[in-house]
């Protein structure tokens, strides 16, 4: 089936919808694709020839709701906009688009979407929440450990004081707890504060980093977890601290491990805890408000029961955890190492998977 342009889309038009940057689809009165333009056969990850005739729900998966609308559209000549409509594509992949519909052709009827993704928009936004919140974390962590650290000072001074003035041996055993609980809180606000030492900036490998946390997951684990890589052999070298990195990464993996056990032999049919190592290149990629030429993407992603929805949007703040023997300051300290080098740390879960995104600069970033 050739495309045959209709009254309303000349082939003068079409050369102008062609050179757009915005995504345009044309569909025809049945909802079938009669023309997409580059922008769309680029956002919708396929091209004309393979689109066209097909209907639409064939190319992009949308809600019932919106394929009726669209046909009320088509039979009343009725133009509407629809916000953050999201699209499954024939590749897996899924969007968050603002679309709107307008009809362009009386008889027979045509309809003229024109798409913008929403994705990028939201990620940005999201990023720029995430960075908010570490930047906030990170000071009230600061004034509360001045406002604790220096009380604590004082008190574990008076404790040594009169730790040696007392000559009884029972009585002296209280002043040591006071001593040793002053020292078990203060080394826990620094733990909360995070690294305090300068970064060893060195040419550091990112599956180096990856293949040293994954060992010792497997020593820890003792071979009850399976380890899946998944790596981008083309990614470069860059300016790291490689011990550093190693704890961040080693902070999620551990989480991980753990999560996947929680799923261990809950039923005959159910898969071995797994964790997998995913690394790939992003080129032009925005972190926060910098636009960097070149970005790894590292994923850390388990089978485990998934974060609790309430709880996802927190989980990087100390103190935080969802379970009962954690401290809640290990992802707070990989947020806090990740953004040290300038990248990012973020979180996608849902029961069954759970996708640890840290996204880090390939050029020199201090």
């Amino acid at each position: 089936m050739s495309f045959q342009p209709s009254i309303s889309l000349g082939s003068g038009y079409k050369s102008i919808l062609d050179s757009l940057t915005t995504a345009v689809l044309v569909l025809g009165n049945d909802l079938t694709i009669r023309y997409l333009n580059p922008a769309a056969e680029s956002l919708f990850e396929t091209s004309m020839t393979r689109s066209q005739g097909l209907p639409l729900k064939d190319v992009l998966l949308d809600s019932a709701d919106a394929l009726k609308t669209l046909y009320a559209a088509a039979g009343n000549g009725q133009s509407y906009t629809r916000r953050e409509a999201e699209f499954a594509l024939l590749s897996g992949s899924r969007l968050t688009v603002d679309y709107s519909v307008t009809p362009i052709s009386l008889d027979p009827t045509e309809l003229l979407i024109e798409i913008q993704p929403r994705d990028r928009l939201m990620r940005i936004s999201r990023e720029e929440d995430i960075i908010s919140q570490q930047e906030t974390t990170r000071i009230l962590v600061r004034g509360m450990a001045h406002e604790i650290k220096n009380p604590l000072g004082g008190i574990r001074g008076a404790a040594q004081l009169l730790d040696r003035e007392l000559n009884d041996e029972d009585q002296r055993e209280y002043t040591r707890v006071i001593i040793d609980e002053a020292d078990r809180l203060r080394s826990l606000v620094d733990r909360m504060l995070g690294p305090n030492k300068a970064l060893k900036i060195a040419p550091t490998n990112i599956h180096e980093v990856l293949e040293r946390v994954r060992t010792l997951v497997e020593a820890e684990s003792r071979g009850r977890v399976r380890l899946k890589r998944d790596y981008d052999p083309s990614i470069p070298e860059f300016p790291g601290d490689k011990e550093q990195l190693i704890q961040a990464f080693l902070n999620i993996a551990r989480n991980a491990m753990e999560a996947a056990f929680e799923n261990e032999g809950a039923s005959p049919s159910d898969v071995p805890p797994t964790i997998t190592f995913r690394t790939r290149a992003l080129r032009q990629f925005t972190i926060g408000h910098r636009r960097h030429r070149l970005v790894c993407r590292a994923d850390i992603i388990d089978n485990g029961p998934g974060i609790p929805a309430d709880l996802l949007q927190n989980i990087f703040y100390p103190m935080i955890s969802g379970r009962a023997s954690g401290t809640g300051l290990g992802l707070s300290i990989t947020q806090s190492i990740i953004g040290q080098h300038r990248g990012l740390v973020e979180c996608e879960s849902e029961p069954g998977r759970t996708d640890f995104i840290i996204f880090l600069p390939l050029e020199d970033n201090q």
